[in-house]
Formats: C-alpha cells, sequence, structure tokens
C-alpha cells in the first residue's frame, strides 16, 4: 500500500510542478508552456498619446492628447558621470535613459527609459486642478549639458508659458555618483486669483517583457507601490487593463516605481506628504504608475515648490536601502525574502574579500553546507542503511509478490528490526528546501551579476554557459548523486527517481551560469559526504544505474 501510495504522490507532484511553472510564466507575463492562454496583441501607439482617464478615486482628471502643443519640440541630451539623459521640451519630461557605466550584451550603453518604436517608457510631471501647464505643454530649456570632470552636480531647468494664470518650472538636479535625480517642480501664480493646482507625477511604460528576457525562468516587469501601511504591492498590466488593480491609494509616505529584471525606476516623496497613488491604463499596451499631492493655496504673485526625487537606475540593494524606506523591495525574493536578504548580505561579504562573484557564490554554498553538516548526516545515514537491507527488500518482494498486504507486514517488520526509518532522509532535506529555493532568487536577482566573470570561458554569470560545459558538468554530478542513492523497492519510484532530476537538468540548460555553477557546487559537496558517510558506516559506495523495462 505505501508503494502505491508513493507512486500516487510521485504522480501528483510531477503534475503540480508543470501546473505551478505554467500558471509561474503567466503571472510574469509570458507565454503558458503547456496550457495555452489567448494573447493580447495590443501594441503602444506610434505617438505616445496619453487619453483623458480618471486618476486614483476619480478624483482628478489627468491631461490627455488634446493638450498637446503644436509648438516645436526639442530633444535635449544632458550628460553626467552615470548616464546620459534624454529630454523632451513638451512637459520637460524625461524621455531616455543611457547608463554610461552598464552595459548590454552588445558592449553599448544599456538604454532603460526610451521613447521609441520599440519601447515607451518616461518619467512625466504635471498640474491638474484647471487648465495648467502638463506633461504635454511647451518649455524652455536652460542649463549646461555636461557634468565637467570634477564637478559634483549638475542642474537643468525647464519653464512653461503661463497657462490659467500659472507657470510651472522644472529643475532637475543631478549628483556625481548617484542615480537619484532631485526634482524641484515650481509653481508660479502669474495671475489675479488664488489657486489650488495638484502636481502628478507619473511613470508610463509599455507593457512588453525586456528585451532578451529569458522563456525558462520569470522575473516580475510593471508597476510596484510602497506604502509603510500595505508594505510593497506590485500590480500586474493585465489588472490594470482590466481594472482589477487593488492598491493602497491614500497614504503620507511611501513611493511609485515601474520595475524590470536588475532595474527600476521610482518617484521618491518625502515622508509625511500626503499622496494619492493611482495606475491607470493610458493607451494600448501603454500604462502608468504615479502619485498626486496636493499644493494647497497659491495666491496671486506668490510661488510654492515641491522637492522630490527620481531614482532610475540599478537594483543594487545597499544603495537602495539608503535612498529611502522599502526600497530595497524594488530587489524582489519573493515571500522567501526573510531568508534571500542574510544570504545576500553573506554573499556580499565573501565578495568582499573573495573580489570574484563565482568563487563567491562556491563559497557561500560550502558555508551553507558546513552549517547544514549534522543534519544532512542524519539524512545519509538513514539512505545508507536503506542501501544496506535494500538486498533484504528485493528478496521479500519477489517472495511475496502474490501477497501484497503480507508484503506490507514483512516490510515494516524488516524497517523495524534493523531500525530503519524509510523517511529518515527525506525530512532532514525539506528542512533546507527553503534555503536553497532564497538562494536561487538571491542569484537570479542580483543585478552584481550581471557581466560579472567568472573563468575562462564564462564572462558573464547572469547569462547561460555559452559552451553548455557547466550545464553538462551539473547534469553529470546529479546523475553520479542519484546513481548513489538506494534504489525504491517499487520499480515506479525507481524510475521517477532518475525522470525527475534529469528532467530538471535539462532546464539548466538555459539557467544563468551563477545558478548553474551554485547547483553543481551543492552536487559536490553531497556527493563528497554522502560518500564519506557510506565508508564510514560500512556500506561501500556503489552506482545504481537504472534498469527500465
Amino acid at each position: 500500500m505505501n508503494d502505491i501510495r508513493r507512486s500516487i504522490l510521485w504522480v501528483i507532484f510531477g503534475f503540480s510542478m508543470v501546473l505551478l511553472w505554467d500558471k509561474w510564466q503567466i503571472h510574469n507575463g509570458q507565454p503558458a508552456t503547456f496550457f495555452a492562454q489567448p494573447a493580447s496583441a495590443a501594441a503602444a501607439k506610434a505617438d505616445g498619446s496619453l487619453p483623458t482617464a480618471s486618476a486614483a478615486q476619480g478624483s482628478a482628471q489627468l491631461p490627455g492628447a488634446a493638450g498637446a502643443s503644436a509648438a516645436k519640440r526639442e530633444l535635449i541630451e544632458v550628460s553626467t558621470d552615470l548616464f546620459n539623459v534624454r529630454f523632451d521640451t513638451e512637459g520637460g519630461s524625461i524621455v531616455q535613459t543611457s547608463f554610461t557605466k552598464l552595459l548590454n550584451n552588445d558592449k553599448k550603453p544599456l538604454v532603460l527609459l526610451d521613447d521609441s518604436a520599440e519601447r515607451r517608457y518616461m518619467a512625466q510631471t504635471g498640474l491638474i486642478g484647471g487648465d495648467f501647464p502638463n506633461h504635454k505643454s511647451p518649455m524652455r530649456f536652460s542649463g549646461e549639458r555636461q557634468m565637467a570632470e570634477g564637478q559634483d552636480s549638475l542642474s537643468v531647468r525647464f519653464e512653461s508659458d503661463a497657462v490659467g494664470g500659472v507657470k510651472l518650472v522644472k529643475t532637475y538636479t543631478f549628483k556625481r555618483g548617484s542615480y537619484a535625480i532631485g526634482v524641484k517642480n515650481e509653481v508660479i501664480n502669474a495671475g489675479s486669483a488664488a489657486v489650488q493646482p495638484q502636481l502628478y507625477m507619473q511613470l508610463v511604460r509599455d507593457g512588453n517583457k525586456p528585451e532578451g528576457e529569458s522563456q525558462f525562468y520569470s522575473t516580475f516587469t510593471g508597476p510596484a507601490i510602497y506604502t509603510e501601511a500595505a508594505k510593497y504591492q506590485k500590480v500586474d498590466f493585465e489588472d490594470i487593463a482590466k481594472g482589477n488593480a487593488e492598491i493602497n491609494k491614500q497614504s503620507d509616505n511611501g513611493y511609485v516605481a515601474m520595475v524590470q529584471h536588475y532595474f527600476a525606476s521610482a518617484w521618491l516623496l518625502d515622508q509625511g506628504v500626503q499622496r494619492e497613488n493611482f495606475v491607470r491604463k493610458v493607451g494600448d499596451n501603454l500604462f502608468a504608475v504615479g502619485m498626486i499631492t496636493p499644493l494647497g493655496e497659491v495666491a496671486a504673485g506668490q510661488s510654492k515648490a515641491i522637492e522630490n526625487r527620481l531614482f532610475i537606475g540599478p537594483q543594487q540593494e545597499k544603495m537602495l536601502e539608503a535612498l529611502t524606506p522599502g526600497l530595497d523591495l524594488l530587489k524582489d525574493y519573493g515571500w522567501l525574502a526573510m531568508l534571500a536578504k542574510p544570504l545576500y548580505w553573506l554573499l556580499d561579504k565573501l565578495h568582499s574579500f573573495i573580489l570574484n562573484w563565482g568563487w563567491s557564490i562556491m563559497a557561500l554554498v560550502l558555508t551553507i553546507k558546513l552549517a547544514f553538516y549534522w543534519l544532512n548526516a542524519k539524512a545519509y545515514a538513514s539512505m545508507a542503511k536503506m542501501k544496506a537491507i535494500n538486498p533484504k527488500v528485493a528478496e521479500m518482494r519477489e517472495r511475496l509478490k502474490g501477497d501484497p498486504q503480507k508484503m506490507q507486514q514483512e516490510m515494516l517488520r524488516i524497517y523495524r528490526e534493523e531500525k530503519v526509518n524509510p523517511m529518515g532522509g527525506c525530512f532532514p532535506m525539506l528542512i533546507q528546501i527553503p534555503v536553497f529555493i532564497a538562494l536561487y532568487w538571491v542569484l537570479l536577482s542580483s543585478v552584481e551579476m550581471r557581466h560579472a566573470p567568472w573563468v575562462g570561458w564564462i564572462t558573464d554569470l547572469s547569462a547561460p554557459d555559452p559552451y553548455y560545459i557547466l550545464p553538462i558538468v551539473m547534469t553529470l554530478t546529479t546523475v553520479l548523486q542519484t546513481a548513489l542513492n538506494p534504489i525504491p523497492p517499487d520499480p515506479m519510484q525507481a524510475k521517477m527517481m532518475w525522470i525527475m532530476p534529469l528532467a530538471f537538468s535539462v532546464m539548466f540548460f538555459f539557467f544563468p551560469a551563477g545558478l548553474v555553477l551554485y547547483w553543481i557546487t551543492n552536487n559536490v559537496l553531497t556527493i563528497a559526504q554522502q560518500w564519506m558517510i557510506n565508508t564510514r558506516l560500512g556500506v561501500p559506495p556503489e552506482f545504481n544505474l537504472p534498469k527500465f523495462k
């Protein structure tokens, strides 16, 4: 009966993995692997027009394409030590950022924000609450376009004409070595009556996955909102399109962001400033996340300003932590963050003196293995005892194959007399699974792995091995590890014992080299410990190769 139960559990486990993988693909915007879903084919409008749409809770109307000016537009290029930024004089919006120290796989500067035929991703601000300047209003540029050598900061200014008696002046301040841009929005009331405008800050992006995203593992792409009350909330583009997005709208803290693998942009407003968060669909396959904050009354002839920051850059955990509370959650470890953050901390500490991320990964796995040494020793000792009594169990099964009930009773008697627990090798392994899943997410989400070399042909730990050497080694170590385990008495279990690890190994041919390196190290250390314990218990290591019929 136990053998039948185990076989059923194996089948359920395998099918569950298929379903989970499929749902994971769909959740992260990838096409379903096994059970196809109808695809949404909408593409962003070429002109990027933003039709009028209700803001959060319908309290305000954000400007749309109707507010566009016919005045001549100009693109302004500003260069700093970290990136080149392109502004549009229509609205003084940021429409492109290319990093000087972060490259694509083709060794060209990486572009994050962009306004082109291939990508729609912009940072915009403006005023609502009346016929006031917004991200469609023409503006005049002033300021320097190049951060000089030794210059610590650079400011550029965009000023609108009076609209509804109100002028809007935007000042962007870049600081050397910082991906956080200071943004000051100053409202000048040039009219004869008091006004009460509201300032909106938004990130507008198409719903496409970043170029080069792997089909074999998925990371989140889309809006995110953080507040102290609701913590970190990711919002799927699909939910926004269907009007099903649920967010914490009213707060006086937190941030709004657009997230993708390794990189993010975020509007950061000071703590204590009241704001209204929103997400909305603004066009075909075009979405916005943002916040609206009241400026209060601005009397005639007076002005009022709000200063905030715009982060555009890589998800470097320590840098994000220093900018504002909760921003480090942009580096998303999921539900295992409690385990993943200490693992990243330890990996970073190891790297601080090893100075190579590949060797640091191996050192981290070794450290974890040492921490779990005695737990693993109990598991391998139990497996060795199971292996020692396998001949006795096999003889009994052959002798009583016509009487399943008697066979079950006899098997329990053997386990009792030999003081063997069939599950003794499983429970210690189950306890460790969350740790190794957390380590998987650490390696997958850490931008430090991007273009980080290890040795020889491995020049990028975030990319698959170009010659498949590491995946082949990983498959061989998996085969060796499986062969050292005792063969289950049930033929179906014996087959599954081989099929599942081998199927798992095939996926690793397309995984980042850093992840494969971590798994190889784990396999090699497991084999060494298992071999040592088997030898110590007098159970000579032998290879139990599969016998499929």
